[in-house]
């Protein structure tokens, strides 16, 4: 069995100098410097961790977090990190190089994924035709978006807050559960709202909604691509096209940080709608936070989905 998350020899240091009363290095007494690697780990780190956390995100919600080339600012960022919470998965292929040119030997890396049931290759899409087949093998890494999987996300977040600093745990936890119950909150309004909604096929831009389909009993009837930055073919489109045109499937989910040509094709000749969501927090104006991302995401699509 895997370990929740990867601790280094520091960690345990730490841990050992607590128990047995020795002096505590100077980091301790002073608010956890965290590094995250997309801005949902950073709303969550600042939910649980509060006034004791000092978080910075190397992602803005703006880039796509496949491809994203990293700064020099990351690299100093992560140098003076006690923490480096990710998702996994293969989601970030950039960060282990990061992680090992900081050097910094006393760094927590944090795999926040473990544990979670993960959607395998194209299970989510039978019978769907795509434009390419590079998936991640490990499985599909939007799980952040089922707000289940963001529950035990949440969990090893606060585990690791607590092992570094036990001093707070307690408060740790009551944030962490306080903070569930708000997404409690919220995904029974979405479930209720997508319950409402009889016809629930989409078309997406590419994978990152199997998760979110899954929970809210969408289906996904087709995908544009599955490698953001990728390009489908003219074959390929004209299959979308006929797909929709013979399901009348009534909405494309695109995606900020992607190319909304293709989309806009879509929609022009077939009159489909074309909805954008994000898939990362900060992607769009009044998505901020992880909630306010969920929330927007839901009810857009939801209504989306409601028109004649």
């Amino acid at each position: 069995m895997r370990k929740p998350f990867a601790i280094t020899n520091r960690a345990w240091m730490l841990a050992a100098c607590l128990l047995l009363g020795a002096s505590v290095p100077s980091w301790a007494e002073e608010p956890l410097p965290v590094v995250v690697t997309i801005p949902v780990l950073k709303d969550w780190a600042e939910q649980v961790g509060g006034a004791h956390v000092r978080v910075l995100s190397l992602i803005s919600g703006l880039e796509s977090e496949h491809s994203y080339s990293p700064k020099p600012s990351d690299l100093i960022a992560l140098r003076k990190a006690r923490l480096l919470l990710q998702v996994g998965i293969g989601l970030e292929v950039w960060v282990a190089s990061l992680v090992k040119n900081s050097g910094n030997a006393g760094l927590l890396v944090v795999t926040t994924s473990e544990g979670i049931e993960l959607i395998q290759g194209g299970e989510a899409h039978a019978g769907t035709r795509q434009a390419h087949d590079d998936r991640h093998p490990s499985g599909n890494p939007h799980v952040w978006l089922d707000p289940d999987n963001a529950k035990v996300m949440i969990r090893h977040l606060a585990d690791a807050f607590s092992l570094v600093d036990p001093a707070h745990a307690a408060e740790y936890r009551r944030n962490e559960a306080a903070y569930v119950r708000q997404i409690e909150q919220l995904q029974a309004e979405l479930t209720e709202r997508f319950r409402q909604v009889p016809e629930r096929r989409i078309i997406v831009h590419h994978p990152a909604w199997p998760y979110f389909a899954r929970r809210f009993g969408l289906t996904i009837a087709g995908e544009i691509v599955t490698q953001a930055g990728a390009e489908p073919s003219a074959h390929h489109i004209q299959e979308l096209i006929a797909e929709i045109r013979k399901d009348r499937i009534r909405v494309v989910v695109s995606e900020p940080q992607l190319n909304q040509k293709i989309p806009e094709v879509l929609a022009r000749e077939t009159g489909v709608r074309v909805v954008v969501l994000t898939p990362l927090s900060g992607g769009l104006p009044g998505t901020a936070t992880y909630l306010e991302m969920l929330g927007y995401n839901g009810r857009q699509l939801a209504h989306a989905l409601a028109q004649p």
